[in-house]
């Protein structure tokens, strides 16, 4: 059962959160941050990207940057652009992008909910990018920006939600990147407070939607914590992270598409036709026709766009890994065709989120810069919870959350 707590936050005041928030740390280069924040000293980039106080050209691993990042987050605390709440609480966090809404609940999850598997996770996480954020964690003694988590539809905390929506948010806001909006409310009734956390109590399983790398750093951060306090007791703020939970029917995965620099020394002509051994192919000319249901796939070459459709039989969907449209594929497209073994290491191919459009597409194939694209049906929540309740682990490059959480809304101190 998933163990859940309020925290006592610490937030910007009404007045700052506009100046404070800003797009998550790993959706962006240092020099885009560096943009962003320009000439305002209140921009979260300054304690998530501390490298943009740094020459251009720094490394955002030199332990100078680490530093930085506890001076400006001291001085975030100092000149009261972050302030801690007096009391614990929950927070709602909703998010608007054209015209659908989706409502989270900022919690504080369980370090050992994360150990024994309550929390599930669906991706690989690497060790490198863990010992970045473990280090982030440590020097700041905080979770500077939550993970983004998804649980099961409850109809109790659907209701609760419902019911504060309907009251003035703390914080209302557009983000000027993307233009989606923002809206976070305070929950301090305690009745509701214990609500919320009874019906977690209830959950078997909660699950890592985006942030996997966070999610890692913030739990084992908590574990060693444990193990360098002789007195520990196990209700230290340490033992738990900040993640924000949306029910899993809200939330919106967009495709994420792959383009390729050549076609492994085929023709288009060539292409196509070894093509046809696996799918039946429509040429729509330059109309871009999305896929429309699984094993359906859009392919953009040589200035026109082609549906795909994958012949009968070729896709176990018995198997959670294997009926995936990114396994598809990688099968029988990336490696049987064009020699694309590994999505991680190969310089032949990249991705493309699908808030990009297929404009995006066009433009890096018609460029010259690549040979192809090949859009996909996105990946629905519920394949995700089911190949995360199997034990098993997504291909690469598999899902696209949007929107992306904004950071700087809540803060959760280790102590």
């Amino acid at each position: 059962m998933a163990t859940i707590k309020p925290f006592k936050g610490l937030r910007p005041p009404k007045e700052f959160v506009e100046q404070v928030e800003s797009r998550p740390y790993d959706v962006l280069e240092s020099e885009e941050a560096r943009a962003e924040a320009g000439d305002n000293e209140k921009s979260l980039y300054h304690i998530i990207k501390p490298e943009i106080n740094f020459p251009v050209g720094t490394s955002e691993y030199d332990p100078r940057v680490y530093e930085e990042a506890a001076r400006q987050f001291q001085k975030f605390q100092d000149k009261g652009w972050l302030v801690q709440d007096k009391d614990e609480h929950y927070y709602i966090y909703a998010q608007t992008m054209n015209g659908k809404t989706q409502y989270g609940l900022v919690i504080c999850a369980y370090v050992d909910d994360y150990m024994n598997g309550v929390i599930k996770k669906h991706e690989l996480t690497r060790r490198d990018k863990e010992e970045d954020r473990m280090k982030h964690v440590r020097v700041n003694n905080a979770n500077m920006e939550p993970v983004f988590f998804a649980y099961p539809d409850n109809a109790v905390l659907d209701k609760l939600i419902m019911r504060y929506a309907q009251t003035e948010p703390e914080y209302d806001f557009i983000a000027p990147i993307d233009g989606f909006g923002h809206k976070l409310w305070v929950i301090s009734d305690a009745n509701d407070i214990a609500t919320i956390t009874e019906e977690f109590r209830k959950m078997p399983s909660l699950y890592i939607a985006d942030g996997h790398h966070r999610s890692a750093a913030a739990a084992l951060v908590g574990a060693e914590k444990a193990k360098q306090n002789p007195n520990h007791r196990g209700d230290e703020e340490y033992n738990y992270f900040m993640a924000v939970a949306f029910q899993a029917s809200q939330l919106t995965i967009l495709d994420y598409n792959r383009v390729v620099k050549d076609l492994n020394g085929r023709t288009p002509q060539e292409f196509l036709a070894a093509l046809a051994e696996d799918f039946d192919i429509e040429c729509c000319g330059k109309e871009r026709r999305h896929p429309q249901k699984k094993h359906q796939f859009a392919l953009y070459l040589d200035g026109y766009w082609y549906r795909l459709q994958l012949h009968d039989g070729l896709a176990d969907d018995s198997d959670p890994i294997g009926g995936l449209d990114v396994s598809v594929s990688s099968n029988l497209i990336l490696d049987k065709l064009l020699d694309i073994k590994d999505l991680r290491s190969s310089n032949r191919i990249d991705f493309v989120g699908g808030l990009r459009g297929y404009e995006e597409l066009e433009r890096r194939v018609d460029s010259g810069e690549m040979a192809m694209a090949l859009a996909l049906y996105p990946v629905s929540m519920q394949e995700i919870m089911n190949i995360a309740d199997s034990g098993k682990i997504m291909p690469p490059k598999a899902t696209w959350f949007e929107p992306k959480l904004r950071s700087g809304l809540v803060v959760h101190k280790l102590d």
